[in-house]
Order: C-alpha cells, then sequence, then structure tokens
C-alpha cells in the first residue's frame, strides 16, 4: 500500500505524540506494550497503552474505507518501518520506560497481529520469517547427524 508523504508524517507525529508521556526524566513507567490499533473503516490509527488507554490518534486518508481483505498485511510494514525510524532516531532510548516493551499492531478485537518491534536492553534476537526459513530442515539434519553416531 502506498501513501502519501503528509501520511507518514502523520503516523511518526502520532507515535511521537504518544509516547511523548513517556519522556520524562523521572521513574521508569511499567509498561509492557504499545498497542497500535488501526481502522480499515475508518482509517484512524488510535496508540494504547496496556490498560487500552488512548495514548493518541490520527486519521490516515488512505486507510479510510479500504477494500482490500488484506488490510494488516499491508500496512505492516508500513508501521513497522516508522516505528523502526524512531528507534534509529534515538527518540525510543530517551523514553523512561522499563525494558522490555514491544509495539504490537492489533486487530478491532485487541489481538495481537503483528509484533513490530521488540525494546530490551540485552539486544534480544527477535524471531521473523526471514530468521526461521530453513529452520527445520537444519534442525533435522543436525538430529540425524547426531543419531547417526
Amino acid at each position: 500500500m502506498d501513501i502519501s508523504e503528509q501520511s507518514h508524517a502523520a503516523i511518526a507525529s502520532v507515535l511521537e505524540e504518544a509516547l511523548k508521556r513517556y519522556a520524562s526524566a523521572g521513574e521508569e513507567s511499567v509498561l509492557t506494550d504499545i498497542h497500535l490499533l488501526p481502522n480499515q473503516d475508518s482509517g484512524e490509527l488510535i496508540i494504547l497503552d496496556d490498560d487500552e488507554n488512548v495514548l493518541a490518534r490520527t486519521v490516515i486518508a488512505e486507510w479510510v474505507n479500504y477494500e482490500g481483505d488484506d488490510f494488516y498485511t499491508e500496512i505492516e510494514p508500513l508501521l513497522r518501518a516508522e516505528v523502526t525510524a524512531l528507534k534509529e532516531q534515538g527518540l525510543l532510548d530517551k523514553l523512561s520506560l522499563m525494558k522490555p516493551y514491544s509495539f504490537v499492531l492489533v486487530d478491532d478485537e485487541k489481538e495481537t497481529v503483528a509484533d513490530l518491534l521488540l525494546m530490551d536492553d540485552n539486544e534480544t534476537l527477535f524471531l521473523n520469517d526471514e530468521l526461521l526459513k530453513g529452520l527445520d530442515e537444519e534442525l533435522d539434519a543436525f538430529l540425524k547427524d547426531l543419531l547417526e553416531k
């Protein structure tokens, strides 16, 4: 899904707005997930905390009345790129959130669709499909080799 620069800016802005409340240098907040809840009908993107409190919201014009059945599949890479850009800019390092916490794409029932980014002090390896490709074959070969010895 292609979206305009204005929509990219709106997503970045709503994420920054949601995170502002955690930017203080005070005591670390305990938060496990930041939920990104897009709405295919209204085009709204709502950012929620663990307790489903609304942190920020915006409307993405290209999402309004999107007709495809692949809505979450289409927007996942867009949202992942925006969250990753915040990390690369160092904005996530300045938050007073206790790690680990993650950014999660959720559906209307608040069920996890995809984990977009995990923030952890220990540089935790986040498994994704690309990393897991061929793992079954490698493990089968390893086990076969082990049993033959």
